[in-house]
């Protein structure tokens, strides 16, 4: 108000003033909500794209198929007029091999991060969770290249030790392919294990470190030791993560192609579960017939087996959400 009663222009405006820049936050906040939803649709709808295009480019090969997709342990496209093409071996290598790399990978991935986040000094976690980092950065063909000519010689003890002792165990029966040269399932799991440690210890190293400081506090006033602290409190607030983090990894190990390529030999006959069978996994089968996809019938056959391992990874991660999120509303 003035001195003789009449209001000021800066009064009268101000509720014109609040009302518009109401307007215009109302107006950034539905354009940032377009703007995030537009984003989210686009992987949405990108993924769809895929697998419609997977799906229509193999029915026709399915159609002309002699022998069973899914039990079938042929692939045989050399003739385009006789397609017999089956996925039952690559399922079997696929799954094996990854099942085993992660098998071996989470407990090693685990630990690390529990050593990084709980025990090692600040000068030493940085440096030393940077070098795990960086084997995420190692390209798959130089893990290839090792896995063959530098691990599988290390290991074939190691393989022919268990063979001799536990062949009665289906995993470690002899299998399609010689123990001599490393190029089995084995020494695919181990390189593999390898090749998915950065992803799950890098993801578990960060949930680890989110663990609220006064439940840490707590369980330490109540006379536990560190160890203690560890088991009821940072593994059981990182359960989730360390599953979405090893979710991850296995659908690396499942989509890997050069490595595996690299290290399994062919088998003549089918495998048996074993883990010195050779053969191929889904990736490793497609990759290597890729410079003969030149007719659309054979070339369906294989567009087949990817659209096989598209839909095993996506049942993978589902599950893999739908566990971790039990675990968080436990």
């Amino acid at each position: 108000m003035t001195r003789g009663g009449t209001t000021s222009s800066s009064t009268r405006n101000l509720p014109g003033l609040k009302a518009t820049e109401t307007r215009n936050a109302h107006r950034g906040d539905q354009l940032f909500k377009l703007v995030a939803a537009a984003a989210g649709t686009t992987i949405v709808i990108a993924i769809a794209l895929i697998a419609v295009f997977l799906l229509l480019r193999a029915v026709p090969s399915l159609r002309a198929n002699h022998a069973n997709f899914f039990t079938s342990t042929e692939f045989n496209t050399a003739k385009a007029s006789h397609l017999e093409f089956g996925i039952r071996d690559l399922f079997m290598v696929t799954v094996l091999s990854s099942i085993t790399a992660l098998m071996l990978a989470v407990p090693i991935a685990v630990g690390i991060a529990v050593f990084l986040t709980q025990y090692a000094p600040k000068r030493l976690a940085r440096p030393f969770g940077a070098m795990v980092d960086l084997l995420a950065a190692v390209p798959s063909i130089i893990f290839g290249l090792w896995g063959i000519f530098v691990l599988a010689p290390q290991i074939e003890p190691i393989a022919t030790f268990l063979n001799r002792h536990l062949g009665w165990l289906f995993l470690f029966k002899k299998g399609n392919v010689s123990l001599a040269g490393g190029g089995t399932i084995f020494t695919a799991s181990i390189v593999l294990s390898v090749m998915i440690l950065p992803i799950i210890t890098s993801v578990s190293r960060e949930v680890f470190r989110q663990t609220p400081q006064i439940q840490m506090e707590a369980a330490q006033a109540l006379g536990a030791t560190k160890w203690e602290v560890v088991r009821m409190t940072v593994l059981p607030f990182g359960r989730s993560g360390v599953i979405a983090a090893s979710m991850l990894g296995l659908g690396r190990a499942l989509g890997e192609t050069v490595a595996v390529l690299i290290i399994l030999r062919s088998a003549a006959r089918a495998g048996s579960w074993s883990l010195f069978d050779g053969g191929y996994t889904f990736a490793s089968k497609i990759a290597s017939a890729a410079a003969e996809f030149s007719e659309p019938l054979p070339t369906g056959a294989y567009i087949s087996a990817g659209f096989a391992l598209f839909v095993l990874t996506f049942i993978v991660n589902a599950t893999a959400r739908a566990i971790a999120g039990g675990k968080v509303n436990a």
